[in-house]
């Protein structure tokens, strides 16, 4: 086999979303931090269209870079690359980048727990993992923090009409809609007509709305749209289906870490959740995450909830990707079949 290329790659999920780890044949992009490499690879595509586009990737598919960490209490450092962004954090991929860590010997593992800390694009993650014959069975995360952005906002969407929408930060920007209201059971019947509606809202937000960070300015516009199922509580434990949008037309397999700390920001400024209760968020497949709030903080001059999201992750393979030097497609291709749809 010829080659010019050769990256090597572990494959895993974290509770149904697939998270694929470069483990070697990249170096790291150029950046004086983990952001400034993250928007070079942005910038330059050629890594992403590698790994995520067809005939190696999908749209299913997310990849993270393994990178040499920059701050000094990190002991790894990752680049998340998603089917159509490069975003701050991702609850399922640090997920599936922990797992790969561990079980895959990159970082010495401790029984009952190991402690590490990671550097994601937008800022330190903690990690605790509950370990067992070898296998790290639970990843914690403290996430970054998180907070409700303007609540209770009018959205126009075309073909649908006049919506009642959430904004909130968990580590990645999300618009919040309430699927009841649309006719949504959360069924995974419904993944397809969910997953190309959400677009459209997300869609919508980005035209009529503008996200802000407080500290990330050029993180200005809206990457998914969460169907934040009815909270049902039971004493301290809080249950809700949740299904995410992600462009260009897809749904996460998983709950979505990041909307879940997103989720718990919007309930604790509404006063409807606090440091004493713990959320379980289910998705369209049936596999969860669970939440909670750590303590409180701010973002700027933003309230913010210090989250701790934890969910489960899977090794599923090890690949070479290559590229012959003859390959008419050497940065992949996409079709709108699966590639956003409408």
């Amino acid at each position: 086999m010829r080659s010019s290329k050769t990256i090597h790659v572990i494959s895993a999920h974290a509770e149904g979303e697939v998270g694929d780890v470069i483990v070697g044949g990249v170096m790291p992009p150029p950046g004086a931090t983990i952001w400034e490499q993250s928007r070079w690879i942005a910038a330059d595509n050629r890594l992403r269209n590698f790994v995520l586009n067809e005939p190696r990737g999908g749209v299913f598919r997310h990849v993270n870079l393994l990178v040499p960490p920059k701050h000094p209490e990190a002991d790894a450092a990752f680049i998340i690359m998603e089917p159509e962004d490069t975003p701050p954090m991702s609850g399922s991929n640090s997920i599936c980048v922990s797992t790969v860590l561990l079980d895959g010997g990159l970082i010495p593992m401790v029984e009952p727990e190991t402690h590490l800390v990671l550097e994601a694009p937008g800022g330190l993650v903690r990690v605790r993992a509950e370990c067992k014959d070898g296998k790290a069975q639970r990843i914690f995360v403290q996430n970054l923090p998180s907070f409700a952005g303007p609540l209770d906002q009018t959205l126009e969407v075309e073909g649908i009409g006049t919506l009642t929408v959430d904004v909130a930060f968990g580590g990645d920007s999300f618009v919040f809609v309430d699927p009841a209201a649309m006719g949504f059971a959360m069924t995974p019947d419904e993944a397809h007509d969910i997953a190309r509606l959400g677009v459209r809202i997300t869609n919508a937000a980005n035209e009529q709305m503008q996200f802000r960070h407080p500290t990330l300015p050029d993180w200005t516009h809206f990457s998914f749209c969460l169907f934040a199922g009815a909270v049902r509580r039971e004493g301290s434990q809080l249950h809700a289906k949740a299904a995410v949008a992600i462009q260009p037309g897809k749904v996460d397999r998983s709950p979505t870490g990041t909307a879940l700390s997103a989720r718990m920001a919007v309930l604790h400024a509404r006063g409807q959740m606090t440091e004493a209760d713990h959320l379980t968020a289910e998705s369209l497949i049936g596999s969860t995450f669970g939440g909670s709030i750590l303590g409180t903080t701010t973002v700027g001059d933003t309230p913010a909830i210090l989250p701790e999201i934890s969910g489960r992750g899977w090794i599923t393979g090890i690949h070479q990707h290559m590229l012959d030097p003859s390959d008419p497609w050497p940065e992949g291709y996409r079709l709108s079949d699966s590639w956003g749809a409408r």
